[in-house]
């Protein structure tokens, strides 16, 4: 996949003195001229506070959301030229699984009609063999073949997530967009999911784009890391040098603001390190995004012209693309304190 320029806008809803005044629907940048390239068979992260664009951007990629600007090419192809046809050959080639297992299925279906309905829109086996690829399905994500008689009230989180990941896979992808996939489940659950998104990928060669704001996690999975702030891709790089020597601010500070475990003083077990704030500041409303660069009011080391200068993503100082304009400069730490254990 290859996205150059993405723009996509949202508008709000008008409150009652908008309308007697006649004031136009707020508009909302959710992604604004954002490019990115996913290469066949990696694992790429995207991570980012709530509220920057992810989850947007993951539906764009779908074709849920239809882009406002920009071009999306799948294997070289621009999306939006493609005849109906040709489009829907190109849909059961991206698929999604999305964040709430308790919302993303069908409660009056059964997952045998919901694996089942798939298969016979997209056509993807015979009619005759439909029942046998929802028990191959089931079995993929380590579910019975019982599970397809059964609701999704019946299941726990966990199980239902594996639901919505065997229905993503029903039309054999090549892409699969996974939207924050574990954040609403138990953390012992969440590794299990995880490790079935590695199986999968490595079973079926899938290209796999990892959306969450959980960096552990990203760090575990991802071949490269893509930080998103403000709808825009502010660096992007290979996850072990991106997190060695990240060379964008917010990046650095995201970085800084994950937990640490540190030994407590006399060997009395682990604590919580306390630490600085990593960032300063509330996020910018997207209805009125700050001038130049998104993160300058929040930047420590911003400079007059970082309000002024809208920074692209280029590779800077021979290393992987990041849009700032002092890339690789070192944050220094909100205040002079030194981190102490602390118990938990």
């Amino acid at each position: 996949l290859e996205v150059e320029g993405l723009t996509k806008d949202c508008r709000g809803r008008r409150g009652m003195l908008d309308l007697l005044r006649r004031r136009p629907a707020p508009v909302v940048r959710a992604v604004e001229q954002l490019s990115l390239e996913i290469v066949a068979g990696e694992t790429l992260g995207i991570v980012g506070e709530s509220g920057c664009g992810k989850s947007t951007l993951a539906r764009c990629l779908v074709r849920l959301h239809r882009p406002d600007g920009g071009v999306l090419r799948f294997r070289g192809q621009d999306v939006a030229a493609l005849s109906e046809s040709a489009r829907r050959g190109f849909n059961p080639k991206v698929q999604m699984v999305f964040q709430d297992p308790y919302s993303s299925l069908n409660p009056r279906m059964t997952v045998g009609a919901a694996l089942a309905e798939a298969l016979a829109v997209h056509q993807v086996v015979p009619p005759g063999e439909i029942g046998a690829r929802v028990a191959a399905l089931l079995e993929l994500v380590h579910l019975s073949a019982e599970a397809a008689e059964r609701y999704p009230h019946e299941f726990s989180g966990g199980q239902r997530q594996r639901v919505g990941i065997a229905r993503a896979l029903a039309v054999e992808p090549s892409v699969l967009i996974a939207d924050e996939p574990v954040s609403a489940l138990d953390v012992s659950v969440q590794a299990q999911i995880v490790n079935l998104f590695l199986e999968l990928q490595e079973r079926l060669g899938l290209t796999l784009v990892f959306i969450t704001h959980d960096l552990r996690l990203v760090r575990h999975l991802a071949h490269r890391v893509a930080v998103m702030y403000l709808g825009r891709i502010v660096e992007v790089g290979p996850t072990a040098e991106l997190f060695a020597a990240p060379r964008h601010p917010y990046t650095q500070g995201l970085l800084k603001a994950v937990p640490q475990m540190r030994f407590l003083e006399g060997g009395a077990g682990e604590g919580r390190a306390r630490r600085a704030a990593a960032i300063t500041g509330e996020l910018p409303s997207p209805l009125a995004p700050p001038p130049g660069c998104g993160f300058h009011p929040r930047c420590p080391i911003a400079t007059p012209a970082c309000s002024a200068e809208v920074p692209g993503l280029a590779p800077r100082g021979g290393r992987w693309p990041v849009a700032c304009l002092r890339a690789g400069e070192s944050v220094p730490a909100a205040d002079g304190r030194v981190p102490t254990a602390v118990a938990p």
